[in-house]
């Protein structure tokens, strides 16, 4: 227990630039003052479920099964919530994130395999942003797609221009990006008679869930990768510690709870983005061989790249010119937000696992061309009609490296040892290690499938 002690006086910062760096009221404040004191995080961390890669697993589940796999959707964002509120808790009851508790509490041995496997998990969520970014900017000007994955790598100078101006802005600036996606969507959704889906057949599709078609079990792993990030675990652990909380108890329970409506709120709105992306996918391409719009004829099949021509979910309420520019940039708001909490993200893990301090446009730099030098091989090999099946591929890597985040986190959580008097209750409990559990038995079971899938989207066919 002594050497327990003196681990936790040793403190390294998380995020240190922003630690404690947002004041939270007085506790006499009203309680809304509070809640936006602490709103936020969970913000950031509901990007990276709204990112390009989460578009492309929602684009080819509604394509290819319709209403099918809206339950695995679903399932993960309910997951989600809890597994990120358990990570801000740990962030907030004991003052390290999650790498700093795997580096200070696991045997010396394990720390480079867990950096291994987290920064290989960055690395398939960043390919994620490279190619949607690119997708977008294929979209807006016309750019090769092997030169607009290139042209990604300047993002570095956006996370620069807005780290200079704190996190709050940071927050800000995210919100209206999403609100960007979110807007046109509901919309469509909602106010368009055309577009206005079944309800009934939703849910029946929520409520009877089924892997009984070829393909399903694969997607419906990366649709679990695309939602229940790992990064994102490292990253809300830290992020939680970017306002300025007391010690005391009553502080910290304040804390935990606020964010907890944090997490609900966001991930809330994460959820109704993908489900309605995919229920717009499901009504414009599942059971269509073809579609008209402008005079232009798309014909759809089974090597169809959803991501491009996902812009004609947008097309009933916008038009083909107006949906094209508008899905473009909703595409590169995405690609670009999640960008900004990948690099920080990053920097969390980099700094919690090796204690390694770099500059964030080299962290920031260094991550983006592991992820441009695998698209481009890509590319450069099959062409660039195959970017969905990268998407997707990408987030099933995602989700195979998931438990290797999950079980730390549940351990550390669930044991008054590290938590004290704020481990998991028996909700969190049954809830985190149910969630883990099926997920890892997901991955166990598709893995042969996502294997092969591998295979077929590097060697083609």
């Amino acid at each position: 227990m002594q050497a327990f002690a003196a681990k936790m006086k040793t403190r390294n910062l998380s995020l240190d630039e922003f630690h404690g760096s947002v004041a939270v009221p007085p506790r006499d404040a009203g309680v809304l003052r509070r809640y936006r004191a602490f709103a936020g995080p969970a913000l950031l961390i509901g990007v990276g479920y709204m990112d390009p890669g989460n578009w492309a697993t929602d684009l080819q589940a509604g394509a290819q099964f319709g209403y099918g796999l809206l339950w695995v959707v679903a399932l993960a964002s309910l997951m989600a919530i809890f597994l990120q509120a358990i990570a801000a808790r740990l962030g907030i009851a004991t003052g390290k994130d999650l790498a700093q508790a795997c580096h200070d509490w696991y045997p010396r041995w394990t720390r480079w395999p867990n950096w291994a496997l987290a920064e290989i998990a960055i690395g398939a969520c960043d390919l994620a942003e490279v190619l949607g970014s690119a997708v977008a900017l294929n979209l807006l000007f016309h750019i090769p797609m092997f030169w607009a994955v290139l042209v990604t790598a300047c993002d570095v100078l956006l996370l620069l221009a807005l780290r200079r101006f704190g996190m709050r802005l940071i927050e800000a600036v995210i919100l209206v990006l999403v609100a960007t996606i979110g807007v046109c969507y509901f919309l469509e959704l909602v106010v368009l008679p055309a577009t206005r889906p079944d309800l009934a057949a939703i849910g029946a599709a929520l409520f009877h869930p089924a892997l009984d078609r070829a393909g399903m079990t694969t997607l419906a792993i990366g649709i679990v990768g695309a939602t229940v990030m790992p990064h994102n675990l490292y990253l809300h652990s830290a992020l939680v510690q970017s306002r300025r909380i007391d010690t005391d108890d009553d502080a910290k329970r304040a804390a935990i709870r606020f964010n907890m409506f944090d997490c609900v709120a966001a991930l809330v709105v994460a959820f109704l983005i993908n489900a309605a992306i995919l229920v717009l996918a499901a009504l414009v391409y599942h059971d269509s061989a073809e579609l008209t719009v402008a005079g232009v004829r798309y014909v759809f099949d089974a090597g169809t790249d959803w991501i491009r021509v996902a812009y004609l979910t947008l097309t009933p309420l916008l038009g083909a010119a107006t949906a094209s520019v508008v899905f473009a940039v909703a595409l590169l708001a995405s690609g670009q937000s999640s960008t900004i909490t990948g690099t920080l993200a990053g920097q969390v893990v980099m700094e919690g696992f090796t204690r390694w301090r770099v500059a964030p446009w080299q962290r920031r730099l260094i991550t983006r061309l592991a992820a441009i030098v695998p698209a481009i091989l890509l590319i450069g090999w099959r062409g660039d009609g195959n970017v969905t099946d990268l998407l997707v591929l990408s987030q099933v890597v995602l989700a195979l490296q998931l438990p290797f985040a999950l079980f730390p986190l549940l351990h550390f959580t669930s044991r008054a040892k590290f938590m004290g008097r704020w481990k998991n209750g028996p909700l969190l409990l049954v809830a985190g290690w149910s969630g883990a559990i099926l997920i890892a038995a997901m991955d166990l079971y598709g893995l042969p499938g996502a294997l092969a899938e591998a295979w077929r989207v590097v060697a083609g066919g």
